[in-house]
């Protein structure tokens, strides 16, 4: 495996599999383009040292060959502006092909000169792409000399394009792109060289969502914060009454021995003491305060309260590594918001004292989002599902497939 950093793409057609599945309105217009702007800086890398670039990427989920709904071409002119945002002239072109292997696709690519770009036709319209069919990855990686992935977000699947496609360019021509160096680096500093204390803040509605991120994370963090719903399915195992508050019943005495794991280990489990309580799951519900341990029947738990906050600060501004995955409550509402962004706050003075903060999963991601604090972590990660199973402890076939070269 190469560095991207060091290499020089003069010349070189750079294949890139980057993550361009963007949410898009009824007139195609993008509503969301932080996965396609994540990527820019590769993109910019390659062209400024005189390459070509090639970009291919999964669109949606198409049922059995194109559909016009979920083609790519709807995102070239903002895959322009994005490129040609710092008015540099010449411009840098961007061209579709309206395929993505095939006789078109081929010609298109060679016809390409050094500061251009290819924007390829979604790969899910071949079901070959999910498949992960080597047939298929051998007729993509034709069109490039070099393999870039910068994909994180779809790294724990062995599609074609992902993780395939790689045995077909030797060792020095295959590479993680910024976006993905960026991403493996901040899960691997967390995962192997975490300095202590190390603070994992796990929230979210269910335990069985999270168990095996918090059992691998037993063996490594010092503390764990556990907030959100699943904080409830906790509180009930340990005989505490939660009212109406969401609980999986069947993951009692998995929570059990979570706790019980937690002692062996000498790490500390940190649950809410109190909560903010509502009488119904609504915006404009009636609200309260009580120990979470004893949650009033008809009432249930929505966000963490004062006590747990208070407590929860001190033990993320006392950390060395943080990583955060999940909020703790339904932050989505203003009036339960304050326990996720008393979180989000306090995670952003540990590292302005000098911690390592990592944040990853959708929600965490929308929360420090929301209340403007992404400047202000370590390392916001674009991959929900594929930092999720890194931190299960999986291989991730995306990055297996360029690091074991």
């Amino acid at each position: 495996m190469s560095s991207f950093s060091n290499y020089n793409f003069h010349g070189q057609k750079a294949l890139v599999r980057v993550d361009f599945n963007v949410p898009l309105d009824e007139h195609f217009n993008i509503t969301d383009d932080t996965r396609m702007r994540a990527t820019i800086p590769t993109i910019k890398k390659i062209l400024g040292d005189g390459g070509k670039v090639i970009l291919m990427s999964h669109f949606g989920r198409p049922k059995g060959g194109p559909e016009d709904k979920y083609s790519l071409k709807h995102l070239v002119k903002h895959l322009y502006g994005l490129l040609n945002a710092d008015g540099h002239e010449p411009a840098t072109n961007v061209f579709f092909a309206d395929d993505c292997i095939g006789e078109q696709a081929y010609i298109t690519a060679s016809m390409l000169r050094n500061g251009e770009v290819l924007l390829l036709e979604n790969l899910r319209f071949y079901k070959e792409e999910e498949k992960g069919d080597t047939g298929f990855a051998e007729k993509l990686s034709k069109l490039g000399d070099v393999y870039v992935n910068d994909a994180f977000g779809t790294a724990h699947r062995a599609h074609a394009s992902t993780a395939v496609i790689a045995q077909f360019f030797p060792a020095d021509k295959k590479m993680f792109g910024l976006l993905m160096e960026g991403e493996v680096m901040s899960a691997e500093k967390v995962l192997h060289q975490s300095e202590k204390p190390f603070t994992a803040i796990i929230g979210g509605a269910k335990v069985s969502d999270k168990i095996l991120i918090i059992e691998n994370l037993l063996e490594k963090a010092t503390d764990i914060i556990i907030g959100g719903g699943m904080a409830y399915t906790f509180m009930k195992a340990r005989g505490g009454k939660i009212g109406n508050s969401l609980c999986e019943d069947d993951r009692l005495q998995t929570a059990l021995d979570i706790l019980e794991k937690a002692k062996q280990k000498n790490v500390s489990i940190h649950l809410p003491e109190d909560s903010v309580l509502a009488d119904k799951f609504d915006a404009n519900a009636n609200t309260n305060i009580s120990p979470s341990d004893a949650i009033p029947d008809g009432w249930m738990g929505l966000d963490i309260g004062p006590k747990a906050i208070g407590i929860f600060s001190e033990v993320i501004k006392k950390s060395k590594t943080i990583l955060w995955n999940g909020p703790m409550g339904v932050f989505e509402m203003e009036k339960f918001q304050a326990g996720t962004k008393s979180v989000a706050l306090a995670v952003a003075d540990a590292t302005a004292s000098g911690a390592f903060s990592l944040v990853g999963g959708g929600d965490s991601v929308a929360a420090v989002n929301q209340f403007n604090l992404a400047d202000k972590v370590s390392y916001v990660s674009t991959g929900g599902g594929a930092m999720l199973e890194y931190f299960e402890g999986k291989v991730l076939p995306g990055i297996a497939a360029i690091q074991n070269a």
